[in-house]
C-alpha cells in the first residue's frame, strides 16, 4: 500500500506547457517508464486544448500527452479519468489552478508554486476543504511513492521502495533524509513534502493519521522547521495515537528570533516556534530525536533494532 500516489495516480499536470511544467513532466514520465507505469495521463493549458504535447527542444516526453483546456475536462474524459493533479503555474494564478482542479473532482492536488499571496490561499485552503479534496503544499517538493508514481520535483534515483514513511516541510532536507534512509537499506513507503509557506493544505498530523492506516509503513520520519507550532501538535497526537516508531528533526536550531529562513512560514516570532521548544515536545512524545539530518538513517536501524 501507499498513501496519496501510487498505482492507482491518473496525473493531470497544469501548466504543463510552461519551461518548469515541461521539464518535471518529461521527468515523472521517465520515471515512470523506468517501473512501466503510466500514471502521466494529460496536461492542461488554457487555450491550447486539443494538441497532443511532446514537450520542447530541451526537454523530449518519451510519449505525447493530450492537452485539455480545463481540469473538469481531464475528469469527464472516460479515456484519461484525472484523479490527481500537479501545478506548475505562476504564483499570481496558482491559487486559481487549486480550486480549478477541487472544483473539477480531483482528489489529490499537489501545489509546487511558491510565493502565493496569503489572502489568496486563504480562500483556496477554504475551498479545498468545502470540497473534500487533499492539498499538498504550496510551496512543496511533491510526494513520491517509490516504484509507483513520483509527482512532484524530487529526484526518483535515490527513493528506494520499503516501509519507511516520511514527512517533511522542506524538500531539500527530504532529500537528505531519504539518501541517508537508503544507504541504510531503509526503503520508503511514501515520502511527503508538505510545504513551508504558512498556509499549507496540508499539516503534519494530517499526514500521520494517512501513515498509521497504512499496514505497510512500520515507522516514520518527520522533518520539521522552527515557526508555527504544527511539530508541537503532531507531537502531541503521535503520543496519544501513533504506535509506530518515529525519528524526528528540526530545523533552524540556529536562526535568530525574527529573522525568515528559507521558507515563509519558518520565523521565530514572539518567543514561540523555536526549535529547542519543537525538540522538547517531541521527545516528550516519545519520538526519537537526532540534532544532525545526516544520523536519520543511522538511527532509523537503531530504533528497529537492525
Amino acid at each position: 500500500m501507499s498513501i496519496l500516489v501510487g498505482k492507482e495516480t491518473r496525473l493531470v499536470v497544469q501548466g504543463i506547457t510552461g519551461s518548469e511544467g515541461t521539464f518535471h513532466a518529461s521527468q515523472m514520465l521517465e520515471y515512470g517508464k523506468q517501473f512501466g507505469v503510466d500514471y502521466l495521463v494529460a496536461g492542461v493549458t488554457p487555450g491550447k486544448g486539443g494538441m497532443m504535447y511532446e514537450g520542447n527542444e530541451k526537454d523530449k516526453f518519451n510519449r505525447p500527452i493530450p492537452i485539455f483546456n480545463t481540469v473538469a475536462e481531464t475528469v469527464r474524459d472516460k479515456n484519461i479519468r484525472a484523479n490527481t493533479s500537479i501545478i506548475y503555474v505562476p504564483a499570481a494564478f496558482a491559487a486559481d489552478a487549486i480550486m480549478e482542479a477541487a472544483d473539477a473532482g480531483i482528489k489529490v492536488i499537489i501545489c509546487i508554486t511558491e510565493g502565493i499571496p496569503i489572502a489568496d490561499m486563504m480562500k483556496a485552503y477554504a475551498f479545498v476543504q468545502q470540497k473534500g479534496a487533499i492539498l499538498i503544499g504550496p510551496n512543496c517538493p511533491g510526494v513520491i511513492t517509490p516504484e509507483e508514481a513520483k509527482v512532484g520535483i524530487m529526484p526518483g534515483f535515490i527513493f528506494k521502495k520499503g516501509n519507511i514513511g516520511l514527512i517533511s516541510r522542506s524538500g531539500t532536507l527530504t532529500y537528505e533524509a531519504v539518501s541517508q534512509l537508503t544507504k541504510a537499506g531503509l526503503g520508503q513507503s511514501t515520502c511527503v513534502g508538505i510545504g513551508g509557506d504558512p498556509i499549507i493544505g496540508t499539516k503534519f498530523i494530517d499526514a500521520i493519521k494517512m501513515f498509521a492506516k497504512d499496514k505497510d509503513t512500520e515507522a516514520l520520519v518527520m522533518i520539521g522547521e522552527i515557526g508555527g507550532s504544527a511539530e508541537e501538535e503532531a507531537a502531541a497526537y503521535i503520543k496519544k495515537n501513533f504506535k509506530k516508531p518515529v525519528v524526528g528533526f528540526i530545523a533552524g536550531s540556529t536562526a535568530p528570533p525574527g529573522r525568515r529562513m528559507g521558507h515563509a512560514g519558518a520565523i521565530v516570532s514572539g518567543g514561540k516556534g523555536t526549535a529547542q521548544e519543537k525538540f522538547a515536545a517531541m521527545k516528550k512524545a516519545g519520538i526519537h530525536i537526532v540534532e544532525n539530518p545526516a544520523y536519520i538513517g543511522e538511527k532509523m536501524l537503531e530504533v528497529l533494532g537492525r
